[in-house]
């Protein structure tokens, strides 16, 4: 991942790819308690094998060809130095040229447990919690998640001192259906909040676990203070919206919706604010 942390993003793509799931001027529906089970008993484990056989479907006949000659090459290499410089190939493979995120993102998470070092490890973890964080399927959650989980703990015990991997470790048991007690997830990145109230990172992922448990006031707490250090933070401001709206509280859904309006350019996204302000004003 990118220096920016993959929530604090503020840009009105963010808020496109919401407005879509947030749908045709209706409310999001109201989410199960983060307090109860995320069923992860009855996920039906997604293998990577499966995953790598529905991409391989979608490749030319001259890609399977290239493809086959780096994976002989993984299975006959014997030097840590040229497995990473396979698992590196595959991982731009899927990237480049078949553009399939999951196999790029396995290969590139291997390639990282080798070189084991914590920017590399890091960066693995956060491809799988960046994508993690806009999935809606329950298994899907569970293998990304997963996944990044192992890269996270692998990076703390490298950099304990890091509360940036700490917080993503706690996103993953938060959105990733891998525990059934979720405040195993919650209780760390709380700590840090309140150590330091300014790591907006900590106080955005509160805010979306809040929001995702029905604790709309807690979550407003948590939008606000991002707000006020960042007032042109569009995701935070359109959850400050979406929580408002949750809660019934109309005057302040269409506040916030508006402030989203005036820093979102996208046409089609502000066509939808629009409607839903307007539905909230009858």
């Amino acid at each position: 991942m990118k220096k920016k942390q993959f929530l604090l993003v503020g840009s009105a793509l963010v808020v496109f790819v919401l407005l879509y799931s947030f749908g045709k001027t209706v409310p999001p529906k109201k989410p199960e308690s983060v307090s109860s089970s995320p069923q992860s008993a009855e996920i039906q484990p997604v293998k990577f094998e499966d995953i790598l056989a529905k991409a391989k479907e979608k490749i030319s006949q001259a890609q399977a060809m290239r493809l086959a000659g780096l994976e002989n090459s993984v299975i006959r290499g014997d030097v840590k130095d040229q497995q990473l410089h396979v698992y590196h190939q595959l991982a731009r493979f899927w990237s480049d040229s078949a553009h399939a995120f999951e196999p790029y993102a396995y290969y590139t998470a291997e390639a990282a447990k080798l070189e084991n070092s914590e920017k590399s490890l890091t960066f693995a973890a956060h491809q799988f919690l960046d994508r993690l964080m806009d999935e809606t399927q329950p298994a899907m959650q569970h293998w990304l998640a997963g996944n990044a989980k192992v890269l996270f703990e692998k990076a703390i015990a490298i950099n304990p001192a890091n509360d940036s991997s700490k917080i993503g470790l706690g996103a993953c048991y938060l959105f990733g259906n891998i525990s059934d007690n979720p405040m195993e997830g919650i209780l760390p990145v709380r700590e840090i909040a309140t150590k330091n109230p300014d790591n907006l990172y900590a106080q955005m992922i509160l805010g979306l676990g809040g929001k995702k448990s029905g604790q709309f006031d807690k979550a407003i707490e948590r939008f606000n203070i991002i707000v006020q250090k960042q007032p042109d933070n569009v995701e935070a401001l359109f959850n400050l919206a979406e929580c408002y709206d949750e809660k019934g509280d109309k005057a302040n859904a269409v506040k916030w919706y508006e402030a989203v309006k005036k820093l979102v350019k996208i046409p089609d996204a502000q066509k939808e604010l629009d409607k839903r302000i307007t539905e909230l004003k009858k």
